[in-house]
């Protein structure tokens, strides 16, 4: 079509040179052959650069439909975010079953050996917005939907296997009270501020979970090194009608590792959407992330004779006492096709379950059993939401009386829409094959209370401590300073030191003289003592369960022109021996001539790419241009961020750039000059532990 032939058929192509080629020919984008731009009722669009005008200046006719369901479609194109869980970021996977258990639970991934369950899984922070940075200190959601093929199944968790509250009547109060205050709209994605802090004080039951909160579980390096819980106690149950409890875990193939308060806020500066970021490049280099799925599997009698409620939200089973048992593997293996249609329309639901799995009446549990539905709803526009690719089932047909409403793309044909009739069509119940809820006796009063069992708020806070190593106890101690130091009410700090009387005489002293308390407030009211005969859990802890090697991991190597050609061959290889990759840092993104004459082109420029982005560093320098990268602020700036974050560092040429960093006095066994071959073994076999963090110790708090 020729430029005057466009015009005759309406448009006005004033200045679209990209739209024409040679000789003035015009040139849809999809070119001959491929496929034209339609409105949604499917009319081929002549042009979609003009407003319909009467007249060139004119006014704009209401009769362009094609500008009015344009805008249309725009206006309307966001939807609700999530109230809790706004930010989050989903890929598609599969579940491997390692071990089958088909005589404990009919659950269909779980029947034999090697089946195969599609999955879509969404990592998200709670607190923030959907605009909100990824390393916010916060709880990470760990949704998994199971496509099986008796129906879909969601189980809905979190990286942390407690809660704040017991009972989901207090739900919107803990929400509302993280969340950005009403009246001022702020903090985004934080709870060092007096609201949340003011409701901690008063509900001792989240003194747990807030140890954990304030622990480096809520600042993970990425979605792929934190675990994933259940949170609740959940029922299996065998086709013999027989239930067993069950507690789940997601234990990440690459170990535990989180990041320090430091780093998190650094990176949240350098790459906002680091978690994302993240998570992409593992599916687009087939590094795949894993995780196992482990049961904590029990009866009743053990139930009975546990120290503390099961049904309780706000406690845990050790691992010593109920061992994690692996029975199968999730691997994420593709990215979503469109955030929008999977990752932002994807709906989670804790009641959506297969037989096989069933409720406790853990009562935070029930609450979310009533909750999801009503959310998806408000979100989705529809009850046909599950009509959406993402949330059809996939495995299993289909079949019901369900009808109308919008987005209802699946009215059965006919005159039956009702159940049981006479005319022989239609979908019937199956009592053989459906699903049956698990027979439990209830008895006593209807009244609003709490057992007995779930009054003991602080002995599994203090288990949870004494869990952790020196340099972990360490940070929750600047993590509870930190916070507290935010609110503006000293009463507000005060009782959260009370409470921390019953968890730890030593934190709570030393968290009282971070805040500069005139005096130790007295224990805060208690239904008992806290027991002190619970063991450490070494499963409680990060460091104690970091990776095995250095696989998945990054270093961050600083180079510039002249730099010597076989240490970065050499580097390379081993980095990839490793299973681990090599990230080049250097003054310009267009890259550096190494002393062989080869150009080696950058990944990230000094300044865009800060060693806080990195789980070791480098610096390989060339004799000629060493100098030049020692007087470069954001070069002095990533070492001595290594340094402080106590990471690995390799160096050669380096000595001026030490020198300018105010480091020549500091070097210790965490650094690793690189000679020889060994040296750089030497480097990678360190590296393997993440951090030297006997430097922690020297460096100034």
């Amino acid at each position: 079509m020729t430029k005057d032939q466009a015009k005759q058929r309406g448009g006005e192509f004033n200045d679209l040179v990209s739209d024409y080629g040679a000789g003035g020919e015009f040139h849809q984008h999809a070119g001959e052959g491929g496929d034209r731009l339609t409105t949604a009722q499917g009319v081929v669009i002549a042009d979609n650069q003009n407003s319909l005008r009467t007249g060139a200046p004119g006014p704009t006719l209401l009769e362009d439909f094609v500008l009015r369901e344009k805008i249309f479609h725009f206006d309307h194109e966001r939807i609700p975010e999530r109230v809790v869980h706004a930010r989050g970021f989903g890929l598609h996977g599969i579940f491997e079953c390692t071990r089958a258990i088909p005589e404990i639970t009919r659950a269909a991934p779980f029947q034999s050996k090697g089946k195969i369950t599609e999955t879509f899984v969404r990592f998200s922070t709670v607190a923030g917005s959907k605009g909100s940075m990824d390393l916010a200190r916060d709880v990470r959601g760990f949704a998994v939907k199971f496509y099986t093929d008796e129906g879909n199944w969601d189980l809905v968790g979190n990286n942390i296997p407690v809660f704040f509250i017991q009972d989901a009547i207090k739900f919107p109060d803990l929400v509302h009270a993280v969340k950005p205050a009403p009246d001022r709209g702020f903090p985004q994605a934080q709870s060092a501020h007096d609201n949340f802090w003011d409701f901690i004080s008063l509900t001792p039951e989240s003194m747990h979970m807030v140890m954990w909160q304030m622990s480096d579980r809520t600042i993970p390096k990425s979605f792929r090194t934190m675990e994933g819980f259940g949170v609740h106690t959940f029922r299996f149950v065998n086709a013999a009608g027989e239930s067993t409890f069950v507690k789940f875990h997601w234990k990440p193939r690459q170990g535990l590792q989180s990041v320090l308060w430091d780093e998190a806020v650094k990176i949240n500066g350098a790459d906002p959407d680091r978690h994302r970021r993240d998570l992409w490049e593992a599916i687009e280099t087939g590094d795949l992330p894993r995780w196992d799925l482990a049961v904590q599997m029990f009866d009743q009698a053990f139930a009975d004779r546990f120290d503390f409620d099961v049904l309780d939200p706000t406690k845990i089973i050790p691992e010593e006492e109920c061992p994690a048992e692996v029975i199968g593997t999730l691997t994420l293996n593709r990215l979503v096709d469109n955030f929008f249609a999977e990752t932002e329309q994807v709906a989670f639901c804790t009641q959506n379950v297969v037989p096989g799995i069933d409720f406790t009446d853990d009562p935070l549990l029930q609450g979310r059993n009533f909750s999801y539905l009503d959310t998806q709803l408000k979100r989705l526009g529809s009850p046909n939401f599950t009509k959406l690719p993402i949330n059809a089932p996939r495995g299993c047909p289909v079949s019901n009386y369900q009808q109308d409403g919008h987005m209802q793309t699946s009215n059965r044909k006919g005159r039956v829409n009702y159940e049981p009739n006479s005319w022989g069509q239609g979908p019937r119940a199956h009592p053989l094959e459906g699903y049956v809820s698990y027979s439990v006796r209830n008895e006593g009063e209807k009244r609003r209370l709490r057992p007995e069992s779930f009054a003991d708020h602080y002995s599994q806070a203090r288990q949870f401590y004494i869990s952790q190593t020196s340099i972990e106890k360490g940070h929750i101690r600047d993590a509870l300073i930190f916070e507290l130091s935010k609110c503006e009410v000293e009463d507000i700090r005060v009782r959260i030191v009370a409470h921390l009387m019953h968890i730890d005489t030593d934190l709570a002293a030393e968290v009282a003289q971070g805040l500069g308390l005139p005096s130790m407030p007295d224990p805060a009211p208690t239904s008992g003592p806290t027991r002190t005969d619970l063991p450490p859990s070494d499963a409680l802890s990060i460091l104690k369960n970091g990776p095995i090697s250095f696989a998945g991991r990054t270093v961050g190597v600083m180079v510039s022109d002249g730099v010597d050609a076989a240490a970065m061959s050499s580097l390379s290889a081993a980095i990839k021996a490793a299973g681990a990759q090599m990230k080049i840092v250097a003054p310009a993104i267009g890259g550096v001539i190494d002393s062989g004459g080869t150009l080696h082109r950058a990944d990230e420029k000094i300044g865009g790419g800060p060693s806080v982005l990195f789980d070791a560093v480098a610096v390989l320098l060339g004799p000629d241009t060493a100098a030049m990268v020692a007087r470069n602020p954001a070069a002095q700036d990533f070492l001595r961020d290594a340094h402080a974050h106590c990471k690995f560092i390799a160096l050669d040429q380096a000595k001026e750039l030490v020198t300018a960093s105010g480091l020549t006095d500091k070097l210790d066994g965490g650094y690793f000059g690189l000679t020889t071959g060994d040296d750089i073994t030497d480097f990678l076999d360190a590296c393997v532990d993440l951090r030297f963090w006997a430097r922690e110790a020297t460096l100034a708090h």
